[in-house]
């Protein structure tokens, strides 16, 4: 027998592979029909809605949330497309170095005009227990280095916690407010901050048990609390 018949040999279908082609055929049908439902409920709720989707959006909130399926920001706030502009992340991370967000808020921030930016994580959030642990999970072991970074913070609160829930709720609660704190060490909020006043940053943490949010009260609407290294003046012209 050759090589390639044995490659051929370790690549048969599984006796069952059948039966999970039609669970995969199911599963993913069943994402289409429940677009066309949520098309027709959308209709007969509001005939034009789609047309007057189609014409643009106006979102005055930016989300940046965690990508945990369990914490959709439409659902969780109550509102309707086109009116929240979204990016998510593992850990609703908020980093300088990162494109994708920057990109994103950028966009946000100076070309939609969001008046509210919220960094949204989730209590028993598997990022941040990921990042509380010793195991290695492989690619996002670099990003968790963010997280772990944040714990360095504030060890001297989070080592005094002996419940291991509660450690790791609070170092939630204790990340969304780095990361709103990052935020407001961009150039992008601080300019922003500069040319008006109606943008405000915001940390909230959701309760997976209740749905209710929690509000960190560490809302941000200037400069003037970041510290004198990362308060940005304005843009020095070229010479």
């Amino acid at each position: 027998m050759t090589t390639t018949d044995n490659n051929k040999n370790n690549h048969k279908p599984s006796p069952n592979g059948k039966e999970i082609r039609l669970a995969q055929k199911g599963s993913y049908e069943a994402l289409l029909r429940g677009n066309a439902e949520w098309v027709e409920r959308r209709l007969k709720d509001e005939p034009d809605f789609f047309k007057t989707l189609a014409q643009g959006q106006s979102p005055e909130v930016l989300w940046i949330g965690c990508s945990d399926s369990r914490v959709p920001a439409n659902e969780v706030t109550g509102t309707k497309p086109g009116e929240v502009f979204v990016h998510r992340n593992i850990a609703n991370v908020c980093v300088h170095s990162d494109m994708n967000m920057l990109s994103v808020l950028d966009y946000a921030v100076n070309v939609l005009k969001v008046k509210h930016v919220i960094v949204a994580g989730h209590h028993g959030c598997g990022g941040v227990a990921a990042a509380l642990s010793n195991k290695q999970f492989g690619l996002i072991d670099n990003w968790l280095r963010h997280i772990k970074d944040v714990y360095r913070l504030h060890s001297h609160e989070l080592d005094r916690i002996t419940d291991e829930t509660q450690k790791l709720n609070r170092l939630v609660e204790l990340n969304v407010s780095e990361q709103v704190y990052n935020l407001c060490k961009t150039s992008i909020i601080q300019n922003a901050w500069m040319e008006r006043d109606d943008l405000e940053v915001h940390g909230w943490v959701i309760n997976l048990s209740t749905g209710l949010v929690k509000d960190l009260k560490v809302s941000s609407y200037g400069a003037h609390n970041l510290g004198y290294v990362y308060e940005l003046d304005g843009v020095v012209p070229a010479k």
